[in-house]
């Protein structure tokens, strides 16, 4: 997805979010802030399908600052960068919400944003802030990880993998579902992750004792997890066969909140050393109609109140230092103290050629 994007929210009812099909202008815009035109009272906020917000969290941003916000939903995370990137200078919005690590290079190289320096930054630990000029400001965090199906293990009386070493031996063969990194936010994040476990050259070796021991690939996480993973609830109904599934340490808590009956214990456990840090960020687009509608936005996605509604909302971790999480992810939630982490340039030099090489060795 991606955020996703993100795996747990595609079980989340869009709450109180104004979705706007996206529409084109023949008006001149130049640069975010240089506009004859006097700031509109609403503020567009373009993203990917997976951004959530509740109403009153929304309505309290409006009574603060008299801005509205509108929400233009534009695709996966990386469709909704490319989108973007083919208006640059005249964008669909004003701030673009959902471009992660695994893009931003993408991003920053094609100028869609100008700098902004948010309000509130100062509570931002400076492992988040990756862009030094302040084109974007870093907004939530969550790690793409392994996922399996309790029952399935207590059934078999075999312990469920842990590590990237564990998914290659016998004992889990034609088990593990994944995404294709082409296509998927969470395939993507998880080739990074083998990539900075294993080394420039070693992940391919990796990758080919995962096809050897019968990873399948499917085009999205959707499918994935909610058709071929036996452990969640679409999989339950489409009685699907793979107890393993790239997906998100967030998964678990979406599990219990949505289950129907609402279960004690999640269903689902996530392989903590398979796991992926992803950092969502959001910025002011170049050619911003209101910018600032738009800056005061970015301010507010850093705020206490806002980053306090993301968890049930987006399942992402804030960012915030001083921002708590809800009892349902601290309960069912898992903590990733290790994740693996690549930085963004050396992904903006490496991804496209690895997603090349990975399709050459797991898709032929």
């Amino acid at each position: 997805m991606s955020i996703k994007k993100a795996a747990a929210t595609a079980l989340v009812a869009a709450l109180g979010v104004t979705s706007l099909a996206a529409c084109g202008t023949d008006d001149a815009r130049g640069a975010a802030g240089k506009t004859d035109q006097p700031a509109p009272k609403t503020v567009t906020l373009v993203s990917h399908d997976s951004f959530n917000a509740s109403k009153e969290v929304l309505a309290d941003f409006t009574k603060q600052t008299g801005f509205t916000v509108k929400v233009l939903k534009s695709g996966d995370a990386g469709e909704a960068v490319n989108k973007e990137i083919l208006t640059k200078g005249s964008p669909q919005g004003d701030v673009f919400f959902g471009v992660d690590n695994t893009l931003l290079s993408r991003a920053l190289d094609n100028g869609i944003f100008v700098p902004y320096e948010a309000k509130g930054l100062d509570r931002v630990p400076a492992a988040y802030q990756l862009d030094k000029e302040h084109r974007v400001t870093p907004i939530d965090s969550g790690d793409i990880c392994v996922n399996y199906d309790k029952k399935y293990f207590a059934d078999k009386k075999l312990a469920p993998p842990q590590t990237f070493d564990d998914l290659v031996k016998p004992a889990y063969k034609n088990l593990l579902v994944v995404e294709n990194p082409e296509l998927s936010s969470p395939g993507l994040g998880f080739l990074l992750g083998t990539a900075a476990k294993y080394g420039d050259e070693g992940w391919q070796d990796y990758w080919k004792k995962l096809k050897a021991n019968g990873v399948k690939t499917v085009d999205s996480w959707e499918l994935a997890y909610n058709q071929e993973f036996s452990g969640s609830a679409g999989g339950k109904q489409a009685k699907a066969d793979r107890p393993l599934v790239v997906s998100y340490a967030s998964s678990p808590p979406a599990e219990v909140l949505y289950g129907e009956p609402q279960p004690k214990v999640a269903p689902t456990g996530v392989s903590t050393g398979t796991c992926f840090r992803q950092i969502e960020f959001a910025g002011l687009l170049n050619g911003a109609k209101n910018p600032e509608g738009g800056k005061a936005l970015i301010d507010f996605l850093i705020s206490k109140k806002f980053q306090e509604d993301m968890p049930l909302q987006m399942f992402v971790n804030p960012v915030a230092k001083d921002a708590a999480l809800p009892e349902l992810f601290t309960k069912h939630g898992v903590v990733i103290d290790k994740p693996e982490t690549m930085a963004p340039e050396k992904i903006a030099e490496k991804r496209d050629p690895w997603i090349q090489q990975w399709s050459s060795l797991v898709l032929k």
